[in-house]
This record gives C-alpha cells, sequence and structure tokens, in this order.
C-alpha cells in the first residue's frame, strides 16, 4: 500500500486512515518520505496534508509528534507547533524546553515554535541565543516566540546589525524584524532595501510585516512601490512566481491603474506589463504552478492589457535621473539614446555603468559615449566592467 499516495490523495477514505496510521504509529519513517517530497507537491497539496494530520490528532496520541522532532520541514511545522500547543500540559512545556537547551537544530525549530503559541518565560534565554541562529526557520521561531514575550534585547539587536556591510547579515536581521512583527522597524528595513546587495531578497520580506498594498497612499507610498518594483523584478530568478497571492500583486497593481499617474507608478506599471506579457507568453514559467497561480498571473496580465501605456509613457522621464531610487527600473523600459547618453556625465558610478550597458544593449555605445562614461567612474572594479563593454 502506497501510503504517500494516499495521504496526498483526494479520497477520504484512503487519506483519513493514512494520515490515523502516520499518527497513531508515530511512524518515522513515513514522515521522512513525506518530508523528502516537499520540493514535490504543491502547496495546496501539502496544505491539505497538514490538516488532514491535525484533524488525526487528539489529546491520547499528541506526544508522538515528539518522535518527529529530528525530521524538520517548513510546511509541516505549524501543524506540529500549533497541535501541541492546543494539548500541551505542564510536563510537555517542560519537555519541549528542554529540546529549545539541548537539541538538534530541527527540534530546537520546532520548539521555538511552540513558544510562540505559548508564552513560558524560561524559555527568553534560550530563545536569545538561537535568535540570530545561521538556521534562518530557528532564527525566525525564535523572533517570533520574542515577539510574544515584548523581550526588546534581540530586536534591537537586529536593528544594530543592519547597519552591518555584510550583505548576508543585513538580510539575515531583516528577516528576524520580520518574524519579529514589530512595525517599527519598517524604516530601517526600507532604508537597507535601497543601498543593499540583497534588495531584492529583502523586498520579498517586507509584505510580510506590512502588506505594500497598506502603504499606497501614505508616507511611504513611493516606497511600497519600489519594493513592487524590486519583487517584480526577481520573480522567477530569485522570488517564486506563486508568491504573487500572498503579495497582493492584483489588488496593488488595480490600485494603481486607479491613481493618478506619477513617475513611480508609471515605472511599476510598464515594467508589471512587460513581466506579464513574459509570463503568459509561454508555458516556461508556469508549467509548474497550480491553477489558482496561473489564474491570478492571467488576471493581472488582463488587468494590465486595459490600461493606456501612451498616458504613462511620460511620467518615466521623471524618475530618469541618478538620485532617484527607481533609475535602474526605468534604464530597462526606456530606449531613448540622447536620455541615456545625459546619464553618462553623472556622479552615480553604478549608474553609469548601467547607462553603458543599456546603450551596448541597443548598439549605440559608441567610442566617444564610452569614453565619456570611463572618465567620470574612478572606482577600479566598475571601470574594468566598463572598459570590456
Amino acid at each position: 500500500m502506497d501510503l504517500i499516495k494516499n495521504l496526498t490523495g483526494k479520497n477520504p477514505k484512503d487519506y483519513e486512515p493514512a494520515a490515523q496510521h502516520l499518527i497513531n504509529q508515530a511512524d518515522v519513517a513515513l514522515f521522512s518520505e513525506l518530508v523528502s517530497k516537499d520540493d514535490f507537491l504543491f502547496d495546496f497539496i501539502k496544505r491539505n496534508v497538514s490538516q488532514r494530520l491535525t484533524d488525526a490528532c487528539n489529546k491520547s496520541n499528541y506526544q508522538n509528534l515528539y518522535k518527529f522532532f529530528e525530521i524538520y520541514s517548513p510546511h509541516y511545522e505549524d501543524f506540529i507547533t500549533s497541535t501541541l500547543a492546543e494539548f500541551a500540559n505542564e510536563k510537555d512545556k517542560q519537555k519541549i524546553f528542554e529540546y529549545l537547551k539541548n537539541g538538534s537544530d530541527s527540534a530546537k525549530t520546532y520548539a521555538a515554535g511552540f513558544f510562540s503559541y505559548i508564552e513560558y518565560p524560561p524559555a527568553v534565554e534560550y530563545l536569545i541565543i538561537n535568535a540570530h541562529s545561521e538556521n534562518s526557520e530557528l532564527s525566525s521561531n525564535c523572533a517570533r516566540a520574542l515577539s510574544i514575550l515584548k523581550e526588546q534585547t534581540s530586536y534591537n539587536k537586529a536593528i544594530e546589525i543592519l547597519k552591518s556591510e555584510d550583505s548576508f547579515e543585513e538580510y539575515k536581521a531583516v528577516k528576524f524584524l520580520v518574524a519579529y512583527q514589530n512595525k517599527d522597524a519598517l524604516p530601517y528595513i526600507l532604508k537597507i532595501m535601497k543601498t543593499s546587495r540583497m534588495g531584492e531578497n529583502i523586498a520579498a520580506e517586507i509584505p510580510f510585516l506590512v502588506p505594500i498594498t497598506d502603504l499606497l497612499n501614505t508616507e511611504y507610498n513611493d516606497d511600497a512601490i519600489l519594493v513592487f518594483c524590486y519583487i517584480l523584478n526577481s520573480l522567477v530568478e530569485v522570488i517564486p512566481i506563486s508568491q504573487i497571492i500572498d503579495f497582493r500583486f492584483y489588488e496593488m497593481v488595480d490600485k494603481m491603474l486607479k491613481s493618478s499617474p506619477t513617475g513611480p507608478i508609471a515605472t511599476a506599471l510598464v515594467l508589471a506589463k512587460d513581466k506579464f506579457d513574459l509570463f503568459t507568453s509561454t508555458d516556461e514559467y508556469l508549467f509548474d504552478e497550480d491553477k489558482n497561480i496561473k489564474n491570478e498571473i492571467n488576471d493581472i496580465n488582463i488587468l494590465l492589457k486595459k490600461m493606456d501605456i501612451d498616458k504613462y509613457v511620460s511620467f518615466l522621464y521623471e524618475e530618469l535621473y541618478e538620485e532617484s531610487d527607481f533609475i535602474f527600473f526605468v534604464m530597462e523600459l526606456i530606449r531613448d539614446e540622447n536620455s541615456l547618453v545625459s546619464l553618462l556625465n553623472g556622479k552615480n558610478q553604478t549608474v553609469i555603468l548601467k547607462a553603458m550597458t543599456t546603450l551596448k544593449g541597443m548598439d549605440k555605445l559608441s567610442d566617444e559615449y564610452k569614453q565619456i562614461g570611463i572618465s567620470n567612474i574612478t572606482d577600479e572594479n566598475i571601470k574594468s566592467v566598463a572598459k570590456a563593454l
């Protein structure tokens, strides 16, 4: 009998006994096999399986979940930790505390997740110790638990880490702050997003702290649109395209279309139109996605096709100056030789290189333009790339 097939199938007569078997028998081998298929199962199937396993748990068998603590999966973590939290007594709290102190990273991650449901002050010391772990799941769970306990030391430390010149450390701190769920961290995160080499990754974390649609028509309006552009630009390559639903992309596009045009809005909408045309023009991008994702992408594409592109193009030029946060996105959209050449005399050397690269792609980078750009670049690394164009 293929229990995995039964567990992930559609028939209650198959999946209910399979779920009960896994929980009642504490079948570690079966759970390990299930977790090994995380990358091959659609998200909705994993959500279904989590619910089926949750339904199979009760006050008589919930302690069997401890047997799975050495097999970590972000897709089944919540089912395990929330179920334990539902039934846990004082002995369970003490036992899980021991896992947090002395367990493996996997066990500590489940334990920290448990303490994000159950306030247990003795856990604070060890939540702080693991709060900035190299293991991002463990760090995030500790952050959530510390937030519930209103512990500020680790939060303040994460804010300080944002000042680091190490992009990976910055990104880890951002993930911690997002998990901590203190919205006061937003301006710090937005600031570092604009300068970090991992800006796209950081942008993808922000909607889990504050939905970017909620930031429109606030003091963070243009920042929200910038986050949208960062995420949009990195879909598929860096960020799974399936996350557009979590990021409320349809709502974001709809709200921008209904707003008066501005440079940031024009940049975002023209960039989005190009991207969603690409996503829907071939099966390459959507082949492995479920029906909900495909429908969402098609709906956004239909929405964007209704826009009057000429209405927005002129607004792109409002962001074609080197201090603009949107300058690199605009240079992807404008193919205006004179406008791009004007940037070669600027002070931002990264912008100069981007302008040269764009001109090169247009077959417009003459020797004269190249020398103008190179003459304004002092950074030897950037200069070597410019010379190679």
